[in-house]
């Protein structure tokens, strides 16, 4: 896409996009996995959930395991390690504060969109210091379908009494990134623990090292130019 962006709102996701918890929910369920014996495809597993709601991917887990798969073992598992290492806070991804104050000082609305439940989205704004920079806030509890169903994206427009063609996504895996071009918006691929397949690149206005290279691209497309 190429020209001025008419932009009246960015939606935001939240895990891997603002905040660095890919690698703690990663980390979590390989360790999980291994303490409770089950060692083979586990990298490989773990990849494929990356950006998909909480009960999709327990479904992937029984789907791959079997029924006998001690789900209630490894939910604990994954929660305790998960815990220790969110014990200290959550780490920003890289420029998500200049994006964020970028966006307040524009006066441009701005929501998470997250396949989290809203405890954990809650929780992870608080813990990384940023949960009072946003006013509109759409979790899993919220919809019927998580990414990539676009309905997230859809509600959060609405929300903000906005077309969703006039909304810029911001999202980090190729689950995300399905999901907000479905929905209609211009979509904004920062890669974390996976990168964009060949279809991905194909839904994206641009796939970008980190935030930092967001706010650049805004500001050049002049989608932050303040409302008068």
């Amino acid at each position: 896409m190429s020209g001025r962006w008419i932009v009246d709102a960015v939606l935001l996701d939240m895990d891997g996009t603002l905040l660095d918890t890919e690698k703690v929910y990663f980390d979590s369920l390989a360790a999980a996995l291994n303490g409770c014996g089950y060692t083979d495809d586990v990298v490989a597993l773990c990849h494929s959930m990356v950006g998909l709601p909480g009960p999709v991917c327990e479904a992937m887990l029984l789907e791959h395991y079997g029924t006998a798969f001690p789900l209630a073992d490894v939910n604990q598992a994954f929660l305790d390690h998960r815990d220790e290492m969110m014990r200290e806070g959550l780490p920003l991804k890289p420029g998500t504060l200049a994006l964020l104050d970028a966006l307040a000082a524009a006066e441009r609305p701005m929501a998470i969109v997250t396949s989290s439940s809203r405890c954990s989205a809650e929780r992870n704004l608080a813990l990384a210091g940023i949960r009072d920079r946003f006013d509109t806030l759409l979790t899993l509890d919220d919809v019927a379908q998580g990414k990539p169903d676009p309905e997230l994206y859809l509600k959060a427009a609405a929300h903000l009494g906005v077309m969703p063609q006039a909304c810029v996504a911001v999202e980090d895996s190729n689950h995300g990134v399905a999901a907000a071009h479905a929905a209609g918006a211009i979509t904004l691929m920062v890669p974390d623990m996976a990168q964009p397949t060949e279809e991905t690149r194909g839904k994206c206005a641009a796939v970008l090292p980190d935030l930092n290279a967001v706010l650049a691209l805004l500001q050049e497309r002049g989608a932050l130019v303040r409302s008068k």
